[in-house]
């Protein structure tokens, strides 16, 4: 047996753990499930102990299969989701727990700090706006809110970065997490002590910055007897959940993009620069030397769940697209805004709501499942029109994520954006993303070209319909007029 990597990915509703070999082939994986925490309206926080103990019985699970030579690990790493804020002490004890990214409880910081500063002053450092999703916002309500935890506080983690510490005892902060911190210059990928003590904050609560592949530290003896792992175990800084996951989609040269069809979606353009657009959201990649322009919504696998959930019945997931199959495109008029909880880019309005629109006595369930796939699409185009704003286009789409299974769902995407859109290995494009990270790291790869061409295959590819593309363009018109229409509304009934 050849060397194994191992990647473990922090998403936001359950962890996941994966065993791979030198050629990206999967050899042992599994999942489990953790609570959200909903204490008050607008809060949403995760307990890091939860996190730790799916972990753990995660790798046990992946190394007792039989399936993973433990003496063949050469190498681990870890990615998570954007913008965790957990408080440690020196000892690296949690203090308390983290909020998500859909947390919103930092806003009146953000309205202040904006007014206090201007909008410009820091986003022409950090490259994003100032607002509650991120982490340096939950910074400063530790501050304001929670004194005495802040008081206590050494440092500030991302979910990544607090279990390499678990694993290693060394607290890091890696690139592509970086842009959730805004005194993080995203050009020179350094921290600004002036901009962080104008905010009320200071570089000393953020750990030493790493790259992405780098070696941060091996696995120590508590690790191994919490994981199953053997101890000593390189492990690098891993990095960002969508920034791994465009990687283990392929993309890590400029032009190349990745399209996001998990619970929520999204796309990332990579880029040889920090191109920014203060409607989309811009980090690092895990790839030395570029950098992701990303959309970020909450329209995605997400939105047909719920539709299954609350009007399926029994159907499964190919129950209800078979139904969708027999719509013709455009729905019939009928058209979906997925703003199931709020939108994010380009929109970011917390107050944008779902709708259905073009309703009447001959439509379907299928008319109404076509457009939530149609809608979710449109999403997409939204961002990708967006990018062009700035300068940066998108030629092809390496799709990942659940949706990407879909040959209904990702036919809609290629005819609405009227692109290309490739499809690789989707289930395990984040685990593979990160290992590769690993890979390169412990010397498994010389270069990104090698991991990528070894691990990486195209599994099919979608082409835009032209005759559908067009009638989608005049259909996305309608989609954006919508919004506009209602946006006052969405504002003013909550």
């Amino acid at each position: 047996m050849g060397r194994i990597l191992i990647g473990i990915d922090i998403g936001t509703s359950s962890c996941k753990a994966a065993a791979f070999d030198e050629d990206g082939t999967v050899l042992a994986q599994t999942s489990r499930p953790y609570r959200v925490y909903y204490p008050k309206a607008g809060w949403a926080e995760q307990d890091v102990n939860d996190w730790w103990d799916a972990i753990c019985a995660c790798t046990h699970e992946i190394m007792s299969e039989g399936k993973v030579d433990p003496d063949a690990v050469c190498g681990i790493g870890v990615d998570g989701w954007s913008w965790a804020c957990v408080p440690v002490d020196r000892n690296g004890n949690a203090l308390a727990r983290t909020p998500l990214w859909i947390d919103t409880r930092a806003q009146p910081i953000c309205d202040r700090v904006v007014k206090e500063l201007g909008e410009d002053t820091i986003f022409d450092i950090a490259g994003n706006s100032f607002v509650p999703s991120y982490t340096t916002p939950k910074m400063l309500w530790f501050k304001e809110e929670r004194p005495e935890i802040f008081a206590r506080t050494y440092r500030f983690l991302q979910c990544n970065s607090y279990i390499v510490y678990r694993l290693t005892g060394v607290m890091s902060q890696e690139y592509s997490q970086g842009y959730g911190i805004h005194f993080f210059n995203m050009k020179t990928l350094r921290y600004e002590p002036e901009l962080a003590e104008k905010m009320g904050l200071s570089v000393d609560l953020v750990p030493e910055l790493y790259a992405c592949d780098q070696i941060v530290g091996e696995v120590t003896k508590k690790a191994s007897q919490d994981t199953g792992l053997k101890e000593g175990i390189p492990v690098v800084a891993g990095g960002l959940d969508a920034a791994c996951g465009t990687l283990g989609a392929g993309v890590y040269k400029a032009g190349q993009t990745q399209e996001q069809g998990g619970q929520a979606g999204g796309m990332s353009i990579c880029t040889d620069s920090a191109i920014a657009h203060k409607k989309l959201i811009l980090s690092p990649h895990v790839v030395p030397g570029k950098w992701l322009l990303q959309g970020g919504t909450v329209g995605g696998g997400a939105s047909l769940k719920w539709f299954k959930e609350q009007f399926g019945g029994d159907l499964s997931f190919n129950d209800l697209t078979a139904e969708a199959e027999m719509v013709p495109p455009g729905s019939e008029g009928v058209v979906f805004l997925p703003y199931m909880s709020g939108e994010r880019t380009p929109l970011w309005n917390p107050d944008a709501k779902g709708v259905f629109y073009g309703l009447s006595f001959d439509k379907t369930r299928g008319h109404l499942v076509r457009a939530v796939l149609e809608g979710v699409a449109f999403a997409l185009e939204h961002n990708l029109r967006t990018a062009e704003e700035v300068g940066v286009h998108a030629d092809v789409l390496n799709a990942m994520g659940g949706a990407s299974n879909s040959l209904l769902w990702t036919q809609i995407k290629a005819d609405v954006t009227g692109r290309r859109i490739d499809v690789p290995s989707s289930d395990t494009a984040t685990t593979q993303g990160v290992c590769i990270l690993a890979g390169i790291g412990c010397g498994v790869y010389k270069d990104y070209d090698e991991a990528i061409s070894r691990t990486v295959h195209i599994t099919r590819t979608h082409y835009p319909k032209p005759e559908n593309h067009a009638l989608y363009q005049k259909q996305m018109e309608l989609y954006l007029e919508l919004y506009d229409d209602l946006k006052d509304t969405f504002s003013k009934f909550k």
